[in-house]
């Protein structure tokens, strides 16, 4: 869609958005007939208007010339597509030693990343709107891509091997054995997303990073909140004279959501998919409280009936009332790497679909902290049944430590190119309650027991780190559990407490 305007000189896009064409990014190929065995790819302007973080007025205007990848064919025109990018888990890790450590930070955003790289293979393109040849028609003339340019299906990762080359073998920095997106040279740690480089900084992937006085960091998204709030209906614009009311919770602690085969279908007033989509990527960001609702919304997406529409308006109502929160990074140096680990055994039976096996399945939660700063959080149905809440608890100490195990690997790494950092020792918790000592028993002490004989080798893969004291499994009371709102919906009293521990608010 190019912009509209009554003089025909700001129809042309490159006009219209002040855009200018870079000569090095591609040449005319001179050939007056289209190259045998050749495909010629359609060009796409991408428009955008670009927008501050915080107040979101438009910075600027941007016209990008892409190329429409979608009739390329793997094995003629790639090979492969695949582009690493950093894990959440090492974006805050770096940000909770950052404030841990009183690190000097910065963020680069490299401009024009991708056609900074060479092109791979020969690809062909029409002229692309706004766009003249000097002598001749335009129609009888291609373009061959010299450079990388935006929408080949393989261009991340062109981009992502040309910057890790440079960074390598030109810059002297070191890839990380752990993360490939993490990077070291002398005491300078990199981390990579896309076309993003984080040294920390104060606008990073949509998220708001403000660094206080007092030595916190504060991660939040209200401009995200807003969107869904638009989305759903919710915002005040479309509410003149009406008081929108919010909620305490993000979800009803009394209502448990299923299929509700027997209900009437989701009236589609809202786009589900979309908004859900929204709330995921808050939720990854930034706000663990949602984390539990959000997955649960997701399981119904494919056939979303009255009360999953009615569960995502309660969650935006809750949103609108919290549009400023957001996570607080406030290190607390007495505490090490801690992972808190609580499940819910076969939580969503319910006896109306008793028969159905999805409701016997058990949900965990955890979330991992370093220094009292959270880096991880994760709210999950269990993929096999188990048979008891022992086993359920032990399967979410499983895999709660798949995670755990290698940021506890990262953090080594960063110690052994001398970055003064703590022991990366973990300390994990688990919630106790029926027969959960069980859990902590099997975790400690390596035992045969007739009753859980059957469970699978690969929930006990962190036995080594326990047998060399690197791990240690300690018991916690309910109160203290910061993963019990990441299993089921809590009244406002237990969310206040726990989002205090967990979130800082």
């Amino acid at each position: 869609m190019y912009p509209h305007d009554e003089d025909p000189m700001l129809q042309d896009p490159l006009m219209a958005y002040k855009a200018t064409a870079d000569k090095d990014t591609m040449y005319v190929h001179q050939a007056m007939k289209q190259p045998e065995k050749s495909t010629i790819l359609p060009a796409v302007w991408q428009m955008k208007r670009k927008r501050d973080i915080r107040t979101q007025e438009i910075k600027k205007h941007k016209a990008r010339l892409n190329i429409d990848g979608f009739r390329m064919i793997q094995g003629v025109h790639y090979e492969q597509n695949f582009a690493p990018v950093a894990s959440w888990n090492s974006i805050r890790t770096m940000l909770a030693m950052t404030a841990v450590h009183e690190w000097h930070t910065k963020q680069l955003d490299y401009v024009l990343a991708f056609p900074q790289a060479p092109s791979k293979g020969r690809l062909y393109m029409k002229i692309p709107r706004g766009f003249q040849i000097d002598q001749g028609k335009s129609e009888d003339y291609l373009l061959e891509l010299k450079k990388n340019l935006y929408g080949t299906k393989n261009a991340g990762r062109i981009w992502n091997q040309y910057l890790t080359d440079k960074l390598v073998k030109e810059v002297g920095f070191t890839q990380s054995e752990v993360e490939e997106c993490v990077f070291y040279k002398g005491k300078t740690m990199c981390v990579l997303y896309t076309d993003d480089s984080i040294i920390a900084g104060q606008d990073f992937l949509g998220v708001n990073i403000d660094r206080k006085d007092d030595g916190s960091i504060h991660l939040t998204q209200p401009h995200l909140i807003d969107q869904i709030i638009k989305d759903l209906g919710l915002d005040d614009e479309k509410n003149k004279g009406h008081v929108v009311k919010t909620k305490e919770t993000p979800a009803s602690s009394s209502k448990l959501l299923t299929k509700h085969t027997d209900s009437p279908e989701f009236d589609n007033q809202f786009t589900y998919r979309s908004v859900l989509g929204k709330c995921n990527y808050l939720e990854k960001g930034s706000r663990s409280d949602i984390a539990y609702i959000v997955y649960q919304c997701a399981r119904f997406s494919s056939n979303p009936k009255k009360e999953h529409g009615e569960a995502l308006k309660w969650l935006g109502r809750y949103l609108k009332g919290t549009r400023d929160k957001g996570t607080i990074i406030r290190p607390n140096q007495k505490q090490e790497l801690e992972v808190y680990v609580d499940a819910s055994f076969a939580g969503d039976w319910h006896p109306e679909y008793g028969q159905d096996e999805d409701t016997a399945r058990s949900r965990h939660g955890y979330i991992i902290q370093y220094s009292n700063c959270p880096i991880l959080w994760k709210s999950s149905l269990q993929g096999e049944i188990t048979l008891s809440s022992t086993e359920s608890e032990y399967t979410g100490l499983s895999y709660a430590l798949r995670d755990a195990i290698p940021i506890m690997q990262l953090i080594d790494e960063m110690k052994q190119y001398s970055f003064p950092i703590k022991s990366a020792e973990a300390k994990v918790h688990c919630r106790v309650f029926e027969d959960n000592s069980g859990a902590l028993e099997m975790a400690s002490l390596h035992k045969y027991r007739p009753r859980t004989k059957h469970i699978c080798t690969k929930l006990h893969h962190f036995r080594l780190y326990v047998t060399s004291k690197r791990i240690s499994i300690h018991p916690i009371k309910t109160d203290y559990q910061r993963a019990d709102y990441l299993t089921k919906p809590v009244n406002d009293t237990v969310l206040k407490r726990l989002g205090k521990l967990v979130m800082g608010w």
